[in-house]
């Protein structure tokens, strides 16, 4: 919440218009817009869909209209101790939790933005885009990604781009995931009388060997350019004291998934396994909970976005970004979902998600000025 008012009144402030509303409650989205000299409707909440920010009226836009394009980026960041969050600047690095994941990146939307409504403001109000620019900050993207569906609901641009650290690569592809929750049913006994207890731990062993073989098998099978589908037990727990059986036991799996599997793919390996399970042992019986599914995603290198940020990313790199997919899973996936292309380029860094997370700081300018012109391009 004090990161989105402090984003609302700088973007105010600048001359964009702010939309800031709550998803979730204490969850809140932004989305500020520098309106487009083309623009024929406003595109703020409840005419997103009438204006020239809906993607499925571009095609209908008049001559003088252009596109609009949505600079997208996520506000939550992964937890950790309270001292991550204290930044510290050394040898031209940021360190911080959330730095390169992803504070960097939307620092550099921010700025993008802020450069060109100066230039707005000089002209009296005119701006250099003829399409809308919009920047939006996104709740959750750490979990379930409800604040990048939200912002695809209220708003439809043509195209997007999320600056995630990217090392200055321009990404078109990304994998997917899927998040499953099982938990398996015991008896508890004292654990010195088996005749009455069921062991919820030992009764998961065929489906943990049934993990580790799908792993195997999946690794054998063709990759893809960014990495391989793969599965593995992510937590476990059961019992509640060393001598009595345990009557449950939770484990969490996740399966990546690469372009051309899918979400309902992994359901079916999922039940396999259950199914498996039960075959070797007919005491065997658990629940299966899908937490969280996400497609893999493609985008064409000959998009419109693409080739307008690879064409700005160039211009400031002095040579041609390298066009790659990444096995993670972004936001991007949300738009694509919702028929908005969405590409990544971001600054460089490492260690998301750990202790000496960093960013590189003259890479978040030269994003800035990438951004910038990509959206010159694109809203040309």
């Amino acid at each position: 919440e004090a990161l989105v008012t402090f984003l609302a009144r700088r973007l105010t402030a600048a001359g964009l218009e702010v939309d800031v509303w709550e998803p979730r409650p204490h969850r809140p989205n932004i989305v500020a817009t520098l309106p487009g000299y083309g623009r024929a409707a406003k595109t703020g909440p409840g005419t997103a869909r009438d204006g020239v920010s809906d993607r499925a009226s571009v095609d209908q836009a008049p001559a003088d209209q252009a596109p609009s394009l949505m600079l997208v980026g996520h506000l939550d960041v992964v937890g950790a101790p309270p001292e991550l969050f204290t930044p510290q600047i050394r040898d031209g690095r940021l360190y911080g939790r959330g730095s390169n994941d992803m504070k960097a990146g939307l620092a550099a939307a921010v700025v993008a933005a802020e450069r060109l409504a100066a230039e707005a403001r000089a002209a009296g109000g005119r701006s250099p885009l003829r399409g809308d620019l919009l920047v939006a900050g996104c709740a959750d993207e750490e979990w379930e990604s409800f604040g990048a569906e939200a912002v695809v609901t209220r708003y439809r641009p043509a195209a997007a781009i999320l600056p995630e650290r990217t090392d200055f690569d321009v990404t078109v592809e990304h994998g997917g995931f899927t998040w499953f929750e099982l938990e398996s049913q015991g008896v508890e006994a004292a654990g010195a009388e088996p005749e009455k207890g069921v062991d919820a731990i030992a009764l998961l062993g065929p489906l943990l060997a049934g993990i580790a073989s799908l792993d195997r098998e999946l690794d054998g099978r063709p990759h893809a350019s960014y990495g391989r589908g793969s599965i593995h037990a992510a937590t476990i727990a059961g019992g509640t004291q060393l001598p009595a059986y345990p009557s449950s036991c939770r484990l969490g799996i996740e399966r990546c998934l690469i372009a051309g599997e899918s979400v309902a793919q992994s359901r079916a390996e999922i039940e396999t396994l259950l199914a498996a399970a039960r075959a070797a042992d007919g005491r065997f019986a658990a629940s299966n909970r899908l937490v969280v599914g996400r497609e893999p995603v493609t985008l064409s290198r000959d998009d419109p976005v693409v080739l307008a940020l690879v064409a700005a990313a160039a211009a400031e790199l002095g040579h041609p970004p390298r066009v790659r997919g990444d096995i993670g899973w972004a936001d991007s996936g949300i738009f694509a979902a919702a028929g908005i292309p969405c590409a990544q380029f971001g600054p460089i860094g490492d260690g998301e998600h750990t202790a000496g997370e960093w960013v590189d700081v003259a890479s978040v300018k030269l994003v800035a000025r990438a951004l910038e012109a990509a959206a010159r391009r694109y809203c040309a």
